[in-house]
């Protein structure tokens, strides 16, 4: 059993965000619109990938762009050649792995469920991932960041999350896929069984890839866990 943290309770009281309870039948004083929002399947719960994967691939290689692919070598080479104290991977210098590849590290993560926005909490790096279910849509005037900007919505039993505005400074797996800030992905995930969330990702990026490609990746759910605190810089011996 894993200690616990305070982390996730500080993030949920900080948004200051009454929780949807699921599995209740919604109180009748409250609006139309809140008890709508309660039919939404609950994906709630600490998720860990029990199945480490240094790659994303699908059993194809994806459909690289010319300039993506010789970046993909030379990134495979330059990680088979590092020295224990240096190498390519961003992540070794504490830059946020980025969407996906956040969800893959060999950490738990959490979703907490809220009104208008699903959120995610991640023990790698103590990142935060904010999905907003309100109908909004992308803003038009985006800045490129790490983890983008994610607006999501329940298609029946799938939480569909769409994604864009990403910087071009992460890999997209462990083993060095690139992407650049055109970027854009789209997550259906749904919950199988009560233990089993599978996530499927389609990753569209006409800058890297000449066609859109999807992978799949499944978690567990972990009951007994809680969120612990991750800070990058005491946690990675690379100088």
């Amino acid at each position: 059993m894993r200690n616990p943290s305070i982390l996730s309770a500080l993030a949920v009281s900080a948004l200051a965000l009454p929780l949807v309870i699921f599995g209740q039948t919604a109180p009748h004083n409250l609006p139309a619109k809140t008890q709508a929002v309660s039919a939404a399947p609950d994906f709630s719960g600490v998720w860990f990938i029990d199945e480490y994967h240094r790659t994303i691939l699908p059993k194809e290689d994806p459909p690289f762009q010319p300039w993506a692919e010789a970046l993909f070598k030379q990134r495979q080479a330059e990680s088979s050649n590092r020295t224990p104290d240096s190498g390519p991977d961003p992540t070794e210098r504490c830059i946020p792995p980025g969407i996906p590849r956040t969800m893959f590290q060999p950490f738990p993560w959490e979703i907490v469920q809220a009104r208008g926005r699903v959120i995610m909490i991640f023990e790698y790096q103590s990142l935060i991932r904010q999905i907003f279910t309100d109908g909004r849509g992308h803003p038009k005037d985006l800045e490129p960041t790490y983890m983008g900007n994610a607006i999501g919505k329940f298609e029946g039993d799938t939480f569909v999350i769409d994604t864009v505005g990403f910087n071009d400074k992460t890999w997209l797996d462990p083993m060095g896929l690139p992407h650049s800030d055109a970027l854009h992905v789209v997550e259906r995930m749904r919950r199988i069984d009560h233990d089993t969330l599978v996530d499927e990702y389609t990753i569209d990026d006409p800058k890297a890839y000449t066609k859109s490609w999807t992978a799949q990746r499944i978690f567990k759910l972990k009951p007994d866990w809680q969120i612990q605190e991750y800070v990058c810089a005491e946690n990675n011996n690379v100088k």
